[in-house]
């Protein structure tokens, strides 16, 4: 993994002729080849592939993972909830990823100049990690009481929560595409709350499948939110679009959200209860520990994910990828895990995914406009050239 390049033409759009005579880079046949529209296009596409790959792959087992502890004997939310973030130091060599500590000046070689203490940077942190903490405690209650196909319909209500969010904090802007996905992604949610689950391992209460459903519906509501916060962090504090700042943003929100759980998890006196639960697991003590390690990776993968397409993108689009993964781990948990899909969750998923398409395909609308207007903007500037020319 390199340093991520800047957005295509569909998001920022290449230099104009005029910028590119101008630009000091514009030395060599090499360097204008590398800098080209075409090639900085393809590398942001690969990048965009990657960090979906990483969504969806992520999403999927660290659901099925996490529904499994709670299956095989698991009862500990603090624990469900640590593994969730506490995963952060595997992505530690990363932060070292093109690290230039000095400036170069000709053949004379200077440190940077001291910046002044990020205030503002260290609260986003702070809150954005304590948010999660939250957040992720809200998901592991909902998992523990749900199964997973009722649990994975209703996290796609956080794509109608997002567009929301992303109105009034990023400027998304609303289109009968969008409510219409809105709307769809809404009753997908409300069919979910006529029944409790006969197909739920657990045999949960009526009171345990309400509360799982409040719980899942305010943790999607509140990641959807820290997503467009993300963004803004991103637009506004870090100003930065390369893979470290991904890096670090995920490290240190997850750093936050560990220290805030392992205060939760010894103040609750559940550490006491792991040594005897790692015992009592059906599986065996080496599935337990293996099953807690891979759904920390899991997760870690699943942020990287969100964090690049958020600020490759946007929020919103971010949220998306994570909707597009919908389907795969409810059929999953019904081939492994014998969840059973009723005629009610197969409707909900319908509508999910029909207010999935709904959207993108409002999304192939504005690439479309946006690479019209590139092209008229390129055709005026040559036509604006060769009248100089000729001038000339």
């Amino acid at each position: 993994m390199g340093e991520a390049q800047h957005l295509p033409s569909e998001i920022n759009g290449p230099k104009t002729k005029t910028e590119a005579e101008k630009s000091p880079n514009n030395t060599t046949s090499s360097s204008s080849s590398s800098s080209s529209p075409s090639f900085i296009q393809y590398k942001w596409w690969i990048q965009m592939l990657i960090y979906a790959f990483f969504v969806i792959a992520g999403q999927t087992a660290g659901t099925l993972l996490g529904r499994l502890y709670f299956d095989k004997g698991g009862s500990s939310k603090w624990l469900a909830t640590l593994v969730q973030v506490v995963g952060f130091p595997v992505l530690l060599p990363f932060q070292f990823l093109n690290k230039n500590n000095h400036i170069t000046t000709g053949t004379i070689t200077t440190p940077p100049p001291k910046k002044p203490f990020p205030y503002a940077l260290v609260g986003f942190y702070i809150t954005i990690g304590v948010f999660l903490a939250a957040d992720c405690m809200l998901y592991s209650i909902g998992l523990q009481y749900l199964p997973v196909t009722t649990y994975t319909l209703i996290c796609a209500t956080q794509l109608g929560f997002n567009a929301v969010f992303s109105f009034f904090l990023n400027k998304q802007k609303f289109t009968p595409y969008i409510v219409n996905s809105l709307v769809l992604l809404t009753i997908s949610s409300v069919l979910l709350v006529f029944q409790t689950d006969s197909g739920d391992p657990n045999k949960a209460s009526k009171s345990k499948y309400t509360i799982g459903f409040l719980c899942t519906l305010a943790a999607s509501a509140g990641y959807a939110l820290m997503l467009s916060l993300t963004q803004l962090a991103f637009q506004r504090i870090i100003k930065k679009e390369t893979v470290r700042a991904v890096v670090d943003v995920t490290v240190y929100q997850s750093l936050v959200a560990t220290c805030t759980i392992l205060i939760g998890l010894f103040a609750s006196g559940d550490w006491g209860k792991l040594s005897a639960e790692m015992e009592g697991y059906k599986s065996g003590r080496l599935s337990y520990v293996m099953n807690l390690l891979w759904t920390a990776v899991s997760w870690q993968v699943f942020i990287v994910g969100c964090t690049g397409l958020i600020f490759q993108v946007s929020s919103l689009f971010s949220n998306v990828i994570s909707i597009l993964g919908l389907p795969v781990a409810p059929v999953l948990a019904v081939v492994f895990l014998r969840d059973k899909m009723s005629g009610v969750k197969a409707v909900a998923m319908l509508l999910a995914i029909w207010g999935f398409v709904s959207y993108m395909y409002q999304h192939y609308i504005d690439d479309l406009k946006i690479k019209e207007e590139k092209k008229k903007f390129c055709d005026d500037d040559d036509e604006h050239v060769s009248e100089i020319g000729l001038v000339n």
